[in-house]
């Protein structure tokens, strides 16, 4: 299965980056609306295992808050390969906007 792996350095801390950070799910949700499905998260200490489903492609995925970088990864379908780069920088770009 192909993944995406981004890091985003911040200097907010542990707490303010997570507060931060656990806004980018839900802006999946809205970016998708009605095409958007099945969010769950779960959050133990600084690591959010979540997983939904966009226009039907099933995603999973991690993010991990550290004391100077989120490191996300998303596990995608082989359906989705052809927007691996396209999905890359969207998580990439909202991530830094959030974090900045």
């Amino acid at each position: 299965m192909p993944s995406v792996n981004v890091s985003v350095p911040h200097q907010l801390g542990t707490d303010e980056a997570k507060r931060r950070i656990q806004g980018l799910i839900a802006d999946a949700k809205s970016k998708f609306g009605n095409q958007a499905s099945d969010l769950r998260e779960n959050w133990t200490d600084n690591r959010n295992d979540f997983g939904f489903r966009a226009m039907g492609i099933a995603v999973a995925g991690s993010m991990e808050v550290q004391p100077s970088t989120v490191d996300i990864r998303l596990d995608l379908p082989f359906a989705a390969l052809p927007f691996k780069g396209k999905i890359q920088k969207e998580v990439s770009d909202r991530a830094r906007q959030l974090l900045a």
